[in-house]
């Protein structure tokens, strides 16, 4: 019993950390890919879709699923790309596993 339980916690907190990045990285990009609909839309901005993110993440959780949020954008003439950038909880001391998720759409307008 005494050699099987720390393997057992072991297997236990590894499953709880890998929930925790797959729940961190979900809303990553489920974010970005609201903030580049935002930014691709015919009269949104970079900004717009910047917003657009942070609103999101806060709305699934804020800190509590995805600290120290970074968003980045980029809007060209047919493309909108944005990065968002996190750490994920951890119940492993001292260490933040790193999320980053992308996502491009189409920029709308008139052909």
């Amino acid at each position: 019993m005494a050699l099987l339980l720390p393997v057992l916690f072991l297997v236990m907190f590894l499953g709880m950390q890998a929930a925790l990045y797959y729940q961190a990285r979900t809303v990553a990009i489920a974010a970005a890919q609201e903030a580049a609909r935002a930014a691709g839309a015919e009269t949104g901005t970079t900004s717009a879709g910047i917003a657009a993110a942070r609103a999101f993440v806060h709305g699934a959780g804020g800190d509590d699923v995805l600290s120290a949020v970074t968003v980045t954008g980029n809007r060209t003439a047919t493309t909108a790309t944005v990065t968002v950038r996190g750490h994920s909880m951890s119940v492993i001391p001292g260490w933040s596993p790193v999320v980053e998720q992308s996502a491009s759409a189409a920029v709308e307008r008139l052909t």
